[in-house]
């Protein structure tokens, strides 16, 4: 019985713990998702149960999904990124990073607009700057954080004050009249770059009015950005690729613990580099040996700086005085991101402030709201992201930039204000500068962008896609001139007070419904993806002009007006509709082929030419594959050809329009043609191709790029001259004109030193562009003569060529290229002075040591351009001048580079002075190499299980330039404010 009873227990307690152990062998459904260290979903990753061969490969969407036990370790391999091994035990989902094995082109993921791709299999011409490299700039607009770091793409901002604009040149100028601003594309929805300020209202404070939408971007906010260059990579987007493609990704949240993130950072902006000007008594010096040059003994009444008025042993420094202050910046920002497997979100939002170099209570605000939503079903079937970005611009600055009269004021000029501190008139002999921010420029900005995107797993292998998006920009500005703005003596009220007003909004709806389609094929993989595009584009803008009101306080009420007048009424509608498709094969991921193509329709081109067909073919052999050499890591040769084509020509250009006239005729108001019928309006196309070498060197320590392009743009749109018989002076038509982009581009990079402390990357870009007009016909009898030039670049200038000074008459002298003894603008101007660089790059270095990180960019540009005298009043003349012009004519025999003094008497003097500002000696050399940016940072780590984490930095911009360009900053040289230096200290939090 006793033994009975034993084997009875024996037997239960082995089927007890029999039950207690089936679970732990049981197999259970494992998921995750897995992406790169910026956190992009990484597609292609292998998944592999160790010592098995059971496993799986993530999908689009960098997502995967498999059977295991918990006794199970996931082997997590991908070529480029370390191999990780996490355990199953109880997790059922898993958000992994991986982390780059090697600085290696296998090891990163390019996005492509339509679709991403990795860095070894791209065909086209990519180049891509991450969130490190923008977050240790100090920047407002994320074009400045790409300056000096792309190979082919030239960025230069026109003006330091805030809000104001940039322009983008991708592998040069294509197009004589049509647009050459890149396309912008934010998180997969075009976005317009066009400004809507208008330059009655802006204009005196920013350059051409160029307020750039992009300024509402946080920098902060932004994951990568991503240029596309050649036609593979840009005929996808048909009619409006052709300048180049700036892709902008916004952070995305991530699935697990709840993240929290909070930065500041205070700082100072502050112009760096001044020109030298003249002394107080180098000024006199050089206004009495003007006179005396002019046989005018007695000075005039109103040469107040000479005859005794003022003070002559005044001082002013008025760089320092006008736009010498300081800037402060002060900019928060905070964000929380998180969530599961199947609902992921992002918050971010940031506050910024900045003062102005200016002397007075001027600034810039902004506020920014960044959000994203991601939804999978649990079959990760349906899929959703849905993005919106939202900012607030409030910009107060003065009516106008005091550039110019920094430079150009005498030094000994009164006082600004009086013993009881009021402006200084000194008895009407001089308009005092302050004045001038009685003027004053306030503009409100709203931004929303927001992007949809939903995906549907029809089959494997098989996606439904719809994109869509809506972009809104509204912009309200104006600028006073109150009649405090000018002299008291001359006995103006407010009844001759005025305001310029401007409103402007763009409209942009989106619809793209995609089809995505892989499959394993023989030896390879094949992808075809197929699209369409229905956008719509409303764009309306309005200005009034003002004066007169009862006071100042009623300045900015125009009811309040005695005279309103209709400046400018727009409102325009732009719709496109198109369809693309891309078929893609990877044979023995060695061999890669790209076809792309679009046929797009536009609103801005007349019924019997509103479509045009667009492609590219793209080509790329990894040759590593194929050759085994010890040294060598990766090789790739690719290359692409295509056409692209250029819409930039603004709306209803085709059509015959006209325009309200003022004029009344019988108590009505009429109608005037502003713009002749032409229903034969195409396209400018532009045929692009490309040749790269793409390899790296001893385990991927070294990477180096070279690639040869050759872009030709054709079927120019240009204003044809008119007899005036016709009513209208001309005509824009398509002209069988050429121009042509070519050059070089050098990318390298290497790991110059890697330990288990020490860290330290370099990486160098060079670009050697050249452009050309190849073809103009009839340029020799049209209006465009005295602009271009066949076989020189379009940015030229058409100039007098200076011989120097005659020694004995101390006037300018210039080549008579006619020789018919005169100087005329028509046939004399034959100096052709090339504005383009020769070639321009940067080279960025990163350090890590322990805790500490180091970052150092430097920006070099090799070009010609204006020098200080462009804008200059002849010297000798009531206008301070630079120290260069000391070197100057005095008596019969001297070599000199200036010619004799004038005070304006000596006609043959004034007149040769403004001939010289028409001259090759306005040109200077203004090449440069800048300390763009660096940032030192120090990382304290919070707490080792949360891996939170205190990050110190203190970060510059524009800090250091070395130049031989003697006039103030290389970079503006037309009187307006230049690119502002920076300095900022902060920390960030993140838990």
């Amino acid at each position: 019985m006793k033994i009975l009873f034993r084997q009875c227990l024996r037997g239960s307690i082995y089927l007890l713990l029999s039950s207690f152990a089936l679970p732990i062998h049981a197999q259970v459904s494992v998921s995750g998702l897995i992406t790169d260290s910026n956190n992009m979903p990484i597609p292609g990753v292998n998944i592999l149960l160790k010592n098995t061969t059971t496993g799986t490969t993530t999908n689009f969407e960098g997502r995967f999904k498999l059977e295991a036990s918990p006794s199970d370790t996931l082997v997590v391999s991908y070529i480029g990124f370390k191999t990780q091994e996490l355990a199953v035990r109880e997790q059922v989902f898993f958000t992994i990073n991986l982390t780059p094995e090697a600085n290696t082109l296998a090891a990163v993921l390019i996005n492509a607009g339509y679709y991403t791709v990795k860095d070894k299999e791209r065909t086209g011409s990519i180049s891509r700057i991450t969130a490190k490299e923008i977050e240790n700039q100090p920047v407002n607009n994320p074009l400045e954080a790409m300056q000096g770091r792309m190979a082919g793409v030239e960025v230069v901002q026109n003006s330091g004050v805030p809000g104001g604009g940039f322009e983008v040149r991708i592998r040069g100028q294509n197009s004589i009249m049509a647009g050459n601003e890149p396309l912008y594309i934010i998180d997969g929805v075009p976005y317009d770059s066009r400004t809507l300020g208008s330059g009655n209202s802006s204009g005196g404070i920013i350059p051409k009015a160029s307020i750039s939408p992009l300024n509402a971007i946080n920098p902060e906010a932004i994951a990568s950005i991503e240029v596309l260059k050649d036609a593979d990579a840009t005929a996808i987007y048909g009619s409006r690729g052709a300048n180049g493609v700036v892709l902008i990704t916004t952070k995305k949240g991530t699935a697990g613990k709840a993240q929290y993130n909070f930065s500041s950072h205070t700082g100072i902006a502050y112009v760096a580099k001044k020109p030298t000007l003249l002394t107080t008594a180098q000024y006199l010096e050089m206004r009495r040996e003007a006179f005396a040059n002019d046989a005018v003994v007695e000075y005039p009444s109103y040469a107040y700086d000479v005859n005794g008025t003022w003070d002559e042993d005044r001082y002013t420094d008025w760089q320092k005085e006008l736009i010498g202050y300081t800037a402060n910046t002060h900019k928060v920002q905070g964000s929380v991101s998180g969530g599961s497997q199947q609902v992921r979100f992002l918050l971010n939002g940031m506050y910024q402030n900045e003062t102005s170099v200016f002397p007075g209570k001027f600034n810039y605000d902004r506020i920014t709201i960044n959000s994203n939503f991601q939804y999978s079903d649990k079959d990760d079937k349906l899929k959703l992201n849905f993005s919106a970005n939202y900012t607030l611009e409030d910009n107060f600055l003065p009516g106008s930039d005091l550039g110019y009269s920094a430079m150009s004021l005498a030094p000994n000029a009164p006082a600004l204000y009086d013993d009881e501190g009021v402006l200084n008139w000194e008895d009407g002999t001089w308009s005092n500068p302050l004045a001038q921010f009685e003027n004053k420029y306030k503009n409100k900005i709203h931004t929303l962008f927001s992007s949809l995107s939903l995906t549907y797993q029809l089959t494997a292998g098989l996606n439904l896609k719809l994109n869509s998006g809506y972009t809104l920009n509204q912009l309200k500005d104006h600028v006073t001139a109150p009649h405090t703005a000018f002299n008291p003596s001359w006995g103006l009220t407010s009844a001759n007070s005025m305001v310029t007003t401007n409103e402007g909004n763009k409209n942009t709806w989106l619809v793209e419904p995609q089809l995505n389609w892989e499959k394993k094929w023989r030896e390879g993989v094949l992808k075809v993806l197929l699209g369409g595009t229905f956008q719509k584009q409303q764009f309306n803008q309005y200005g009034l002009y003002g004066m007169g009101f009862p006071t100042n306080s009623f300045i900015t009420n125009l009811s309040a007006a005695t005279t309103v007048q209709v400046n400018n009424e727009v409102s325009t509608q732009y719709n496109t509709q198109s369809w693309f498709a891309r078929v893609n094969y990877a044979y023995k991921q060695k061999i890669f082929l790209n076809l792309t193509g679009r046929r797009d329709g536009s609103s801005r081109f007349g019924s019997g030419n509103k479509y045009g067909n667009f492609g590219a073919v793209g080509a790329a052999w990894l040759f590593s594959e194929d050759i085994n050499l010890s040294w060598l890591s990766f090789g790739k040769l690719r290359g692409s050809y295509g056409v692209t084509g250029n819409d930039q020509i603004g709306d209803y250009q085709y059509l015959q329009t006209y325009t309200i006239n003022d004029n009344f005729y019988d108590g009505n108001i009429g109608l005037q043609p502003a713009r002749l019928y032409n229903p034969d309006f195409q396209w400018e196309k532009n045929k692009k191709s490309e040749v790269a070498l793409e390899m790296s060197f001893l385990k991927n320590k070294i990477a180096l790029s070279v690639a040869y392009y050759n872009n030709r743009s054709s079927n120019q749109l240009i204003n044809y001259a008119l007899p005036a018989s016709t009513g209208f002076s001309s005509i824009l038509a398509n002209l069988d004109a050429k121009i042509e982009n070519k050059g070089w581009e050098f990318e390298l990079s290497g790991k110059l030193m890697q330990t288990e402390k020490f860290n330290w990357t370099s990486s160098l870009n060079l670009s050697l562009s050249r452009n050309k007009l190849l073809k103009f016909p009839g340029l020799e009898n049209s209006s465009y003569a005295n602009k271009y030039v066949i076989g020189h670049p379009v940015s030229i200038a058409k100039l007098y060529q200076l011989q120097g000074v005659n020694p004995q008459t101390g006037i300018f002298e210039f080549k008579d290229y006619n020789n018919d003894g005169q100087l005329t603008a028509v046939d004399d101007r034959g100096y052709i002075a090339d504005l383009t660089p020769k070639y321009y790059g940067g080279f960025s270095n990163s350090l890590h040591y322990k805790n500490w990180d180091m970052d150092v960019l430097f920006q070099f540009v090799k070009k010609e351009g204006y020098n200080q005298y462009r804008t200059t009043e002849p010297v000798g003349t009531m206008s301070n001048q630079s120290v260069a012009v000391l070197d100057r004519w005095q008596q019969p025999g001297d070599m000199a580079t200036m010619q004799r003094f004038t005070s304006g008497a000596n006609s043959e003097a004034y007149t040769a002075y403004y001939q010289f500002t028409q001259s090759n000696g306005i040109i200077s050399n203004t090449s440069f190499i800048r300390l763009k940016s660096i940032a030192l940072a120090y990382t304290l780590a919070l707490s080792k299980k949360s891996h939170s984490t205190c990050r110190l930095f203190v970060s510059g911009q524009n800090l250091f330039t070395w130049t031989k360009f003697k006039a103030g900053d290389p970079e503006q040289v037309d009187g307006y404010l230049p690119p502002l230096a920076r300095a900022t200290f902060g920390f960030q939090l993140n838990l």
